[in-house]
């Protein structure tokens, strides 16, 4: 059984290995392998597998800068890192440490390998998101998917009374894909995303609707059918009450997600380059997600009571 400090199996750590291994690019980096794992390790300290020198950054310099005889994916096997054992804060160092500003500046080269990474990472509960930044670059850190949206926002679209949830996916497909590489996309892939929903709820209950009508408008006609107004937590007369507070911030959230992406997304054709960072993309997928599930969630419940009675799905 996994421990907390050992969540990221076998099976993903040789995934991940394999890829690195076989990727077009140096897991390195701009920096030599003795360079870049200096940046973790001290390797002057750690012994050298070769007789002719007294530590491992030597031998690492003899054996992969000077003859690049050890193969691509040797860190992953090397006894002294012990790279598929170490606890899961080691191992996701070294990842991060791939995608580092001054190890790989290349912003192309970050979206490509992070999106691999993440795609491995997250079978096991992780991924690498920004933590800080440098002149611009994001530098990375980890963190656990379970406890908050992520970056892979899951609607669990299939449970859903959705007669075609494929817009959906493809609208979260580009959100996930654009939150480092394109954050202004990615922030107008969220109020896409709100938008198409509203209109699917609207359209297979037969509400009728100007086409003309933004978000804000949406949202409220959406809240009417599902009498979001009216929700209450039975029982609780000051329950029902923070119920109703929280879902007038909905409305609040609704209007500035719209906001955002006049802003900040890419619409509209602006003149100027978009200040959006993927922190505001972050931002934009968590504020989303929480509306749609909400939105979604109750239109499931409403229909499966018979509540909706000339809803089809």
């Amino acid at each position: 059984m996994a421990t907390p400090q050992h969540r990221i199996s076998q099976v993903t750590r040789r995934k991940i290995a394999d890829s690195i291994a076989l990727a077009p690019f140096s897991w390195s980096g701009t920096l030599d392998e003795p360079n870049f794992l200096a940046r973790i390790y001290d390797l002057r300290t750690m012994r050298s597998t070769d007789t002719r020198y007294t530590h491992a950054y030597d031998d690492i310099y003899q054996h992969q800068v000077r003859n690049d005889d050890w193969g691509a994916g040797w860190v992953f096997t090397d006894a002294r890192f012990n790279l598929l054992h170490v606890n899961d804060a080691e191992f996701l160092r070294l990842l991060a440490e791939m995608i580092h500003p001054i190890v790989r500046p290349d912003e192309a080269e970050v979206a490509e390998v992070l999106t691999s990474l993440n795609g491995m990472l997250r079978a096991d509960g992780y991924e690498l998101h920004p933590i800080d930044w440098i002149s611009g670059h994001a530098v990375y850190g980890w963190q656990r998917v379970d406890s908050f949206h992520g970056s892979s926002p899951e609607l669990r679209l299939h449970e859903r009374p959705l007669t075609d949830p494929v817009v959906l996916q493809e609208h979260l497909t580009r959100i996930r894909n654009g939150l480092v590489a394109d954050p202004a996309a990615s922030i107008s892939a969220c109020k896409s995303l709100l938008e198409s929903l509203l209109r699917i709820v609207l359209n297979q209950s037969s509400v009728a609707y100007p086409k003309s009508d933004d978000v804000p408008q949406l949202y409220r006609k959406v809240a009417d059918l599902l009498a979001l107004n009216a929700e209450s937590v039975p029982a609780s007369a000051r329950g029902s009450e923070s119920s109703q507070k929280i879902l007038r911030t909905l409305v609040t959230t609704v209007g500035t997600l719209a906001e955002l992406r006049n802003e900040l997304g890419i619409d509209h054709g602006k003149s100027e380059r978009s200040a959006a960072l993927a922190r505001h993309a972050r931002l934009a997928l968590n504020a989303t997600v929480t509306v749609a599930e909400f939105i979604l969630d109750t239109w499931q419940t409403r229909l499966e009571s018979g509540q909706l009675p000339g809803a089809t799905h």
